[in-house]
């Protein structure tokens, strides 16, 4: 491959991460299938028979973001902007959120913690109804937004890092680099799906503990630009005559090193939360039974299914070419 065969690719694929603007589509996929495997053995089959659809539209509210004004702020929370202490102090319960802080306040700053509890209730509802169309709707709209509480860029005001001169962060951090590194991330995790007595409790951690990371997050970008000169730390393109400013996979490299195996845990327990979010659901729902709903279920597919969990068990999902997200394309939907 000449070097400009790769320019062509990184300038595609950096106009994909521009676009996704959450995990991109290449983990909100992922964490999904991911979840499938740690659920039990009376929901497995039902959620596997439907996986292809699970994955492909995993990254659907994102998409929607293009044609609902109301979408965007149902995908992060500016803790700074509620207060000192927020990410402790904020109540768990949404009505009483909009009598401390207001509605507006919250549509302009962000409740993706509140929006997952609300995703939680439709879903339990679904599973009460055993309407699958409804059951696989919310299970993968709740699956990215706890995907989403997962990054710990949207858990702040300095979403980008545009407030301490490092634009461009965001997608450096959840997209970019997963791209990049995916091949050497474990992606089996041993956590089984678990009943959670306290859903508002188990995401509000989800989020303290994304907004805790930020300020290494910053530090290590600044610590490990030092190293990098302008020219080696960004990729400059003209698009439309505008300039347009990204990082260097050189850069994208040592800083995903600098950060260890941060990025792929915080995968790992997104994958691991969705898990507990749609058993708790259905446990909720009184544990209707999810055969019925599962139409020609063979042998063959529970063989299949046992290939699969037995390659996740190993971290051979991609050796074996059974990642799901590796095979979907986002210019396919």
């Amino acid at each position: 491959m000449n070097q400009l065969q790769k320019s062509k690719i990184w300038g595609l694929l950096i106009l994909i991460l521009i676009v996704c603007e959450s995990w991109g589509f290449l983990v909100h996929r992922t964490i999904h299938q991911l979840a499938v495997y740690e659920l039990p053995a009376e929901m497995r089959p039902f959620f596997y028979k439907n996986v292809e659809k699970l994955v492909a539209d995993a990254p659907r509210p994102d998409q929607r973001r293009n044609t609902d004004s109301t979408e965007a702020p149902k995908h992060f929370i500016d803790l700074e902007m509620y207060g000192e202490n927020a990410a402790h102090a904020m109540p768990y319960e949404w009505q009483k959120a909009v009598k401390q802080y207001s509605k507006d306040s919250l549509e302009k700053y962000g409740y993706v913690p509140y929006h997952v509890i609300y995703m939680k209730q439709k879903l339990t509802e679904a599973f009460k109804q055993k309407n699958k169309d409804s059951i696989l709707f919310y299970a993968a709209e709740i699956g990215h937004y706890i995907g989403d509480a997962h990054v710990p860029l949207h858990t702040t005001v300095n979403y980008d890092g545009q407030l301490t001169n490092q634009k461009g962060l965001h997608s450096l951090w959840e997209s970019m680099i997963p791209e990049l590194e995916i091949e050497q991330y474990q992606l089996y995790s041993s956590h089984k799906a678990t009943y959670l007595k306290d859903p508002a409790a188990a995401i509000w951690k989800a989020v303290r503990t994304g907004f805790a990371m930020v300020p290494e997050m910053l530090a290590k970008e600044t610590e490990i630009s030092k190293n990098f000169t302008d020219a080696t730390k960004y990729r400059v393109q003209i698009r439309r005559g505008r300039e347009s400013k990204s990082y260097t996979t050189e850069f994208a490299k040592a800083y995903a090193a600098s950060l260890k195996p941060s990025i792929n845990q915080r995968l790992l327990q997104s994958a691991d939360l969705i898990a507990d979010f749609w058993y708790t659901a259905w446990v909720d729902a009184g544990k209707p039974d999810l055969k019925g709903m599962n139409q020609n279920w063979t042998n063959q597919d529970q063989q299949q299914l046992n290939n699969e969990l037995n390659a996740f068990k190993k971290n051979e999902l991609l050796k074996q070419q059974l990642l799901i997200s590796r095979k979907q394309q986002p210019e396919n939907n």
